[in-house]
């Protein structure tokens, strides 16, 4: 795949002819072993793996236990090498530079604790960020003697500029690395990538590219993005089994960058240029079937549609678009964001919360409860920027209908 332009959606993705778009008519549902009493609305949490792809990762395992020696010790290196071959060229990377990971979580971890930040160093970040992401960023600096700056970028963008903008104004003498997301995980906004990673670049900034929500959402070329460090997921859009990530580093930050978790490898020499293949290959006994099972995935989702994965991306986004309105038309409000900023994903405002605080990860919102128990929907409702502001997020994979939207709409309508 690859990105033509700074908008991030190319313009064959987004066009709506009917030659490159997969219907919305289509039952794809069966395809994945979803609760069919449930309406799916929240895909971009945790995913959800097809039957197939499953199929593919159980034939892994049985291998595996059929002689655990043999597959560890003989089979496994090429069947890593093949898996990460093939996901490199999905997201336009060169495999070597490219690793597996369990998360992007982890990458993020594993980039910023290598950095060599001395006091008074910054480390900016921005208030749209994936919350965790930002917390490792402040753990990390606060070890270091280093500060973490936000970048305060607008929900109501008007353009992409306007987020470049934003984020680039931010920058500082002391700045030694911008952590940003791909697409915004709260607000669903897909940044100007390649431009900030470029801008960034000019003022001898790193970048750090958080792209959790990116591969098989949007076409990716990381070679052309040109970021130092981009780490992405491969359970949300490409859905792969859960634990399946990727790190990709530029040749020149390979040496320095150590995994989270050492082992066999950290006795190489620091600059054997296997290394850094080795270590992040090494983290330990652990099952390493979802990464196997990530090419499965991508065949899989790509013979899926007709059009393959361009028409998969567009038809993702097409179902978005119509949600995002439906709700938009229930709530009284306008969009947030143009549709050249969005993917299959859209983030709205909600009318404040009453009540104290939710205490996340152990309570939920109550509209999201309401939403579930009273018409079966799963979807993400979040305090965002701060209590008692909050957010819907709605996803749209391949198993989402247009009745699946309206109901949601309806049932808003009742509860709010």
């Amino acid at each position: 795949m690859s990105e033509k332009s700074d908008a991030n959606i190319d313009a064959e993705t987004t066009a709506e002819s009917s030659a490159t778009h997969a219907p919305l008519k289509i039952d794809y549902a069966p395809h994945w072993g979803l609760d069919s009493g449930v309406i799916h609305l929240n895909h971009g949490s945790f995913g959800a793996c097809p039957r197939r792809v499953l199929h593919a990762q159980d034939a892994l395992r049985r291998q595996l236990e059929a002689n655990p020696v043999r597959f560890v010790g003989r089979e496994l290196p090429g069947l890593m090498a093949h898996a990460r071959a093939e996901l490199a060229n999905f997201v336009g990377a060169d495999a070597p530079n490219l690793v597996f990971v369990p998360n992007t979580t982890t990458g993020v971890n594993a980039v910023l604790g290598s950095l060599d930040l001395q006091p008074g160093d910054e480390i900016l970040v921005t208030s749209q960020g994936y919350g965790p992401c930002t917390l490792a960023a402040r753990t990390i600096a606060a070890q270091k003697g280093a500060r973490v700056i936000s970048a305060e970028l607008p929900f109501h963008p008007t353009s992409a500029d306007a987020l470049h903008d934003a984020l680039i104004a931010a920058v500082t003498q002391k700045t030694r690395i911008a952590l940003f997301d791909h697409v915004t995980s709260p607000t669903a906004l897909i940044l100007p990538a390649a431009r900030i990673a470029k801008s960034l670049r000019e003022r001898g900034v790193l970048s750090l590219i958080d792209g959790a929500h990116a591969p098989g959402m949007i076409p990716l070329d990381l070679n052309t993005i040109g970021a130092d460090f981009y780490v992405g997921n491969c359970h949300k859009w490409l859905c792969s089994p859960r634990g399946a990530a990727f790190l990709h580093v530029t040749p020149e930050h390979q040496a320095t960058t150590r995994p989270p978790v050492f082992s066999h490898a950290a006795g190489m020499a620091d600059d054997d240029p296997q290394r850094f293949q080795a270590e992040f290959g090494w983290m330990g006994t652990y099952d390493v079937t979802s990464y196997l099972s990530v090419p499965a995935a991508i065949d899989f989702l790509r013979a899926l549609v007709p059009g393959g994965w361009p028409a998969l991306m567009a038809r993702n986004r097409r179902m978005a678009l119509v949600g995002r309105d439906l709700v938009c038309e229930v709530l009284g409000i306008v969009p947030p964001a143009p549709d050249d900023l969005l993917g299959s994903m859209a983030a709205l405002p909600l009318p404040d919360r009453s009540g104290p605080p939710i205490n996340f990860p152990l309570e939920v919102d109550p509209l999201q409860q309401a939403l579930f128990e009273q018409a079966g929907i799963e979807i993400a409702v979040m305090t965002w920027p701060a209590h008692p502001h909050r957010l819907l997020r709605l996803s749209c994979q391949l198993y989402t209908t247009e009745n699946d939207l309206q109901t949601l709409a309806d049932a808003l309508a009742s509860l709010i």
